[in-house]
């Protein structure tokens, strides 16, 4: 069984965390990796179900938000748009979101097509980082078959670490990888749950911080060796899963909470980071075709989203340091080796 951070007796924050403390504590979301190790790569793909049923015929409520756009999205400007997502969001490597974007058409023309549904146009989400330190990235090994492993491989109880999508990446400068954490609130006597996954593969190991501990200068002075000047790099997609009812507006605004949890870790976004969130409720459902005409949503008041802000940063700062804690240490194709968290708590 993963240690994870809390394991070492370090809490972030004051909520409450889910019973996994994963964003599969949000009903129905489940989480499936297909992970690539071979002598010229460390990659993989994840990807994030929403809910079991087909999510074109009954799309969910969706955002993004951009804070650093050094990176290659797929599906985000129509996401914005509709303010709706109807296929899983998958996260792979840098030069593979072409091919999983593929992968993610054909298996809803495939659940389309059993479904007895037209499908004429789908928009796949794929986020990515890039792990070329680990992967011959231009040889680009995964595709279809990788996808639909990880949709078969899906769970709630997921691994973490250098798994998946995150198989090949680095978070400040340690080993970094697939995170998770959750949060419950309560608003008006009923219970809500906000989770975060990562793709961790930003920031510097000089400005690593852990509440009031600045661990990153710690582990530079016991290495006893100065290295090159270190800038805020890479990358890190942040995706955000509720049951709280709110409309993609408001989404928007709760999936912006989670810079605060990576700023609180060190990060300040540096030039060459890619900084995406997204975010999906599962609380209302937009029937496709748009019939009837007008649908009943329900919209928590704006006042209460100021707990799931709390809930979203803390969630995240967790997620990312779950990433970190539970990867272990791995060779670049280079020789170098990146370290990981645990080696040093």
């Amino acid at each position: 069984m993963q240690k994870r951070i809390r394991d070492y007796g370090i809490i972030v924050g004051t909520g409450r965390p889910g019973p996994l403390n994963k964003i599969t504590d949000v009903d129905g979301v489940s989480v499936g990796h297909c992970t690539i190790r071979e002598p010229e790569h460390h990659t993989g793909v994840t990807v994030i179900m929403p809910c079991e049923d087909n999510m074109f015929r009954r799309k969910l409520v969706a955002a993004s938000f951009v804070m650093n756009g050094f990176g290659k999205t797929s599906g985000l400007v129509q996401v914005d748009e509709l303010g709706s997502l109807e296929t899983p969001i998958a996260l792979t490597n840098t030069l593979n979101v072409g091919l999983v974007s593929d992968a993610l058409v054909e298996y809803m023309a495939e659940l389309c097509e059993r479904d007895g549904d037209s499908l004429r146009s789908i928009n796949p989400v794929v986020g990515e980082c890039n792990d070329a330190g680990f992967n011959r990235i231009t040889q680009r090994c995964i595709g279809k078959q990788q996808v639909m492993e990880a949709i078969r491989n899906r769970s709630r109880d997921f691994e973490e670490g250098n798994v998946g999508a995150g198989t090949g990446t680095v978070c400040h400068g340690l080993k970094g990888g697939i995170g998770s954490a959750s949060r419950i609130m309560e608003i008006a006597g009923t219970t809500y749950t906000i989770g975060v996954l990562v793709q961790s593969n930003h920031g510097c190991l000089s400005r690593l911080q852990i509440g009031n501990r600045m661990i990153g200068q710690e582990i530079i002075q016991k290495r006893q060796k100065a290295g090159a000047p270190e800038s805020d790099q890479g990358s890190i997609m942040m995706i955000t899963a509720t049951d709280l009812p709110v409309t993609d507006r408001q989404l928007r605004r709760m999936i912006k909470r989670c810079s605060a949890g990576l700023a609180h870790l060190g990060s300040y976004f540096g030039h060459g980071s890619g900084d995406v969130m997204i975010g999906f409720s599962t609380a209302n459902r937009i029937s496709s075709p748009a019939m009837p005409c007008i649908q009943e949503v329900r919209i928590v008041n704006e006042s209460a989203l100021e707990t799931a802000f709390e809930c979203v940063a803390e969630a995240t700062e967790e997620a990312v340091l779950n990433s970190m804690i539970c990867a272990s240490p791995d060779v670049k194709l280079d020789g170098t080796t990146v370290e990981s968290l645990n080696m040093y708590l």
